[in-house]
């Protein structure tokens, strides 16, 4: 299987991922969205909740390929390659969750968040993998998504799995501080926090799992079956677990990540058979176009979002206020001037991934 080929398909999948995380994360109005683009208020999932553990499991697929170059053996400059990854992805979390310093206190930063998810995942898995067995990995992932379950029934309060009770949350309040911790809950609460990341790493790792059955077969037709087959046991895995242990985004529990890792093999399975198998690729190029730069383009979209609400106009007005009350509402309505508006911006952010694409520039860290 050759390479292009071979990450294509990859590619396409984060592509996707990173215009669906623009669009979810910036409706016109938070009151105003789709029930579809909107996240589960706490146990059960939409769509949306599928975006961001997507990308986890994209990350692990290519590791594989990222690790194969040194035979996936951990030496000291790429043990400094992946801290200094982590570092820099941290950091810019921390970046966007300051951003634009305008009354920014210490006191009330943000820890936690997207990207530091996505970089502490990144960082155990890394080190995971090349520290043990393949083998041994698979078990680790299986001890680590039974051991979260028995820690969250057992450490939690008097209703385990509940927003006020969780002890994802217990151990924030203690180790991160109140003042650090996402507000959007009512109270405090991180639905990126330290302990749910654990769970986190394994979305990670059967992404690398992933990576090493795509590349270990030449019969593509014999991947798509495989990656179809083990990505539906998951996904009937998770809802067995379900109701004893329910899926849920915000405290990430092991139910979701199979969930969310079966449905990313399946969906992966499929863009392997449609783009690489049946050479139906043109439909695939604008999502292609935003994967090769996803994590320039999360941020530059997130530091936008912001910058429209930080804009004023003479009268007071935001520009994000004006575009969407002003320019879309008169005439395409609140629900979908708020969808329009999100999608304006997938436009403007593809637009700028396309010039990246063209004059072959690729941001990489």
């Amino acid at each position: 299987m050759q390479s292009s080929k071979r990450l294509q398909s990859l590619d396409v999948l984060r592509g996707m991922t990173i215009m669906l995380m623009i669009i979810v994360n910036n409706p016109g109005s938070w009151s105003h969205i789709y029930p579809p683009l909107e996240h589960s208020k706490w146990h059960g999932w939409t769509p949306t909740d599928l975006v961001f553990p997507f990308f986890l499991f994209i990350v692990g697929t290519a590791m594989w390929y990222s690790f194969k170059k040194t035979d996936h053996q951990l030496s000291l400059p790429m043990s400094l390659k992946i801290i200094k990854r982590t570092v820099i992805i941290f950091a810019l979390g921390l970046f966007l969750n300051a951003f634009p310093f305008t009354g920014f206190s210490l006191e009330s930063w943000r820890i936690m968040g997207v990207l530091q998810r996505i970089a502490l995942a990144y960082c155990t898995a890394s080190f995971l993998v090349l520290l043990v067995p393949v083998r041994a990995s698979y078990w680790s992932s299986a001890i680590i998504l039974f051991a979260y379950w028995g820690i969250l029934l057992l450490f939690g309060g008097d209703h385990p799995l509940t927003l006020q009770d969780n002890v994802v949350r217990s151990l924030d309040l203690k180790l991160l501080g109140e003042s650090h911790m996402y507000g959007g809950y009512g109270i405090p609460f991180d639905p990126e926090g330290l302990l749910s990341t654990l769970p986190a790493v394994v979305n990670v790792l059967f992404g690398y799992f992933a990576g090493k059955l795509i590349d270990e077969h030449e019969n593509k037709k014999e991947v798509v079956i495989k990656l179809f087959l083990w990505g539906l046991a998951g996904f009937v895995l998770a809802l067995i677990w379900n109701p004893f242990f329910p899926v849920n985004k915000p405290i990430w529990t092991s139910s979701y990540v199979l969930l969310t890792c079966g449905l990313a093999a399946i969906f992966l399975a499929f863009l392997i058979w449609l783009i690489d198998i049946k050479g139906i690729r043109k439909w695939a190029h604008p999502f292609l176009v935003y994967g090769m730069n996803p994590l320039f383009i999360y941020v530059l979209a997130g530091v936008w979002a912001t910058m429209l609400w930080v804009i004023k106009l003479p009268d007071g007005t935001s520009l994000q206020g004006f575009i969407y009350n002003k320019l879309l509402v008169p005439w395409a309505g609140e629900l979908n001037g708020s969808l329009f508006f999100a999608l304006h911006l997938a436009i403007i952010f593809w637009i700028i991934a396309l010039i990246l694409y063209k004059k072959k520039i690729f941001i990489k860290i």
